[in-house]
């Protein structure tokens, strides 16, 4: 159980702020939280009876007279690497910051290199890897002796995201901000790409960096992978693991389905997914993971996900990627 004298500073008040509130509510982690707008931090203390403070996040902290080591960053994707910044300068040493922690890789090298040079330990939120489905499907993949080929799809749900909004930075960085998800949770059970070539046409009149994507590759652990998205068309997030044994299959990411040998059914895993059904998918286990001392695997640190920026921006651009 955490230390009950001991806060932790959320930063944020909005639906993924909402969803480390309620975790962190169960597990009677005590926590200080910052707002932005005066509208917005009224909103969420009256839904978690919380004190929530708003207005710039510097001057929030240096209000505060003891500011905690421990934070989470759930702002908005825009103000990510700003607040992050804002924490580390006032003390904090230990974060979790939503993906994609800053919103291009020049940005997320930065953003890296500033908390290695305060001593920071930084994580970025992928909370897919703690999805009961997926790990149930790495422990088949294990169970089967690994994985050995690989198909994802990133394609995103254009037309719904066109009326949410959004501002126009989030929207252009939406890869980076959204379809890594995927592209995360694909690499993370099959292995980092060696090798990858990559197409990417076409455009959206607020994604101009490409909307149709294509590619092949290996990954490090020798296993065959190609993906194709297109953003222009109907679809939907997917991946497909290969083994021996298995077709694997996370198509809802949140259910798995698995093919068997001699038939062309799927059938469904069943998992223990009640963590999933009660709390926002993946996010009470990862919230236990970074509140734990010792480090959990399935957490990305900042440092390893700035360097993954180079394979993200091969799969957005297109080109060829190669790392021995």
């Amino acid at each position: 159980m955490p230390d009950q004298l001991t806060s932790l500073i959320l930063a944020g008040c909005g639906g993924m702020a909402g969803a480390y509130a309620k975790v962190l509510r169960q597990v009677e982690q005590h926590f200080v939280v910052l707002g932005r707008s005066q509208a917005g931090a009224e909103k969420f203390a009256a839904e978690w009876n919380v004190h929530v403070g708003y207005g710039p996040h510097e001057e929030q902290l240096a209000s505060l007279e003891t500011v905690p080591a421990t934070a989470i960053v759930a702002v908005s994707a825009a103000s990510l690497s700003e607040v992050t910044k804002a924490l580390i300068k006032f003390g904090c040493r230990k974060i979790l910051i939503e993906k994609p922690a800053a919103m291009d890789p020049v940005a997320v090298a930065d953003l890296a290199r500033f908390a290695e040079a305060h001593g920071v330990e930084a994580y970025v939120a992928y909370n897919r890897r703690f999805y009961s489905s997926a790990l149930q499907a790495e422990r088949l993949i294990a169970e089967d002796g690994g994985a050995l080929s690989l198909k994802f799809d990133f394609t995103e749900a254009t037309r719904r995201i066109e009326a949410l909004g959004k501002d126009a930075v989030e929207l252009q960085g939406w890869f980076y901000g959204n379809s890594t998800h995927v592209i995360d949770l694909a690499f993370f059970l099959a292995g980092e790409p060696r090798e990858l070539q990559a197409q990417s046409c076409r455009a959206l009149e607020w994604h101009p960096a490409g909307a149709i994507f294509s590619g092949h590759g290996v990954t490090r652990r020798d296993v065959v992978f190609s993906y194709h998205a297109n953003w222009l068309a109907p679809g939907r997030w997917g991946v497909e693991i290969m083994t021996r044994h298995r077709r694997l299959v996370l198509q809802p990411m949140e259910e798995l389905f698995c093919q068997h040998h001699n038939t062309f059914n799927l059938e469904k895993i069943s998992s223990n997914d009640e963590l999933d059904r009660l709390y926002k998918p993946g996010i009470y286990l990862q919230t236990k993971a970074f509140l734990a001392a010792k480090p959990d695997e399935r957490l990305l640190p900042l440092a390893k996900h700035a360097s993954l920026f180079a394979i993200y921006a091969t799969i957005r651009d297109g080109g060829v990627y190669s790392k021995s």
